[in-house]
């Protein structure tokens, strides 16, 4: 429990307010989802990544507009081409840094929830299904799914997956690949901190908790059906380069979230 007070402890900040009433759906109607996609060098995923989005909210049905929207960061491959080729709304971010990326998407969008996803990830009908619904139920500021990864992870990273799944549901926490909440309490929270280089994602899950507890509204896990993102990383990376990363995080969790040189990992950029 230590670890995750170090690492939220200052990240995400909203001014205390008194409780209000609980907000009510008012997207009766139809509602606008603009899907935020922060890419850095995605040439070879994220063609399959917009096809998942398409493929989700068309057997999803009516009652939902949305937009795709691609944060290139500073990509020195095709990301953007290719996005840009497949009908997203194709946006730049300069700095390495994937709290920026999402920000800088966010900054473009229009809808009245936002969903962030990766792109080395795969959106499925049943997955987004559960989200629209806690979308139109009114009774939710955001939330988020348990993950998963294909192909499968060895029996320590399933083991890894499974406790980090375990630590979501008992504190509320979005993984950062799939992440959904309100605009106006995207905005209240200040967005993703572009302080932190890791764990960005749950600082703001911590931040959307607050915002929606003055307001009657909950934060909710997906549990019926996780978010599937690549495993490229336990083929690029070795078990003792990704449990190493793992310990030093662990070792000094705000210290290494806040320096991307201690997250070789996350930003090296093998792909």
């Amino acid at each position: 429990m230590g670890i995750f007070t170090k690492l939220f402890h200052n990240a995400n900040k909203i001014n205390p307010i008194k409780i209000e009433k609980p907000c009510f759906n008012i997207y009766d109607a139809v509602m606008k989802v603009s899907v935020v996609i922060p890419a850095f060098n995605e040439e070879k995923l994220i063609g399959a990544c917009l096809a998942s989005v398409r493929s989700a909210f068309a057997a999803a049905g009516g009652g939902a507009e949305h937009e795709v929207i691609v944060c290139d960061n500073n990509s020195s491959d095709a990301t953007g081409a290719l996005a840009a080729a497949r009908g997203a709304r194709v946006v730049f971010e300069p700095h390495n840094q994937i709290a920026r990326a999402r920000n800088r998407g966010a900054a473009a969008a229009g809808g009245e929830w936002l969903l962030f996803i990766d792109a080395d990830s795969a959106l499925s009908a049943e997955t987004l299904s559960e989200a629209l619904g806690l979308m139109r139920s009114g009774r939710v500021a955001g939330g988020g799914a348990l993950i998963a990864f294909t192909p499968a992870p060895p029996f320590w990273g399933r083991a890894l997956t499974a406790l980090v799944n375990r630590l979501c549901r008992l504190f509320s926490l979005a993984p950062g690949s799939f992440l959904f909440c309100r605009r106006e309490a995207f905005d209240a929270a200040g967005g993703f901190s572009p302080r932190l280089y890791a764990g960005e994602e749950l600082a703001l899950s911590r931040a959307l908790r607050g915002w929606g507890l003055a307001r009657g509204l909950g934060f909710a896990i997906i549990t019926k059906a996780p978010h599937y993102s690549s495993g490229r990383k336990f083929r690029l990376y070795s078990s003792r380069e990704l449990l190493t990363q793992a310990f030093l995080f662990l070792l000094r969790p705000l210290g290494s979230a806040k320096d991307p040189s201690r997250l070789g990992v996350f930003y090296e950029g093998r792909r």
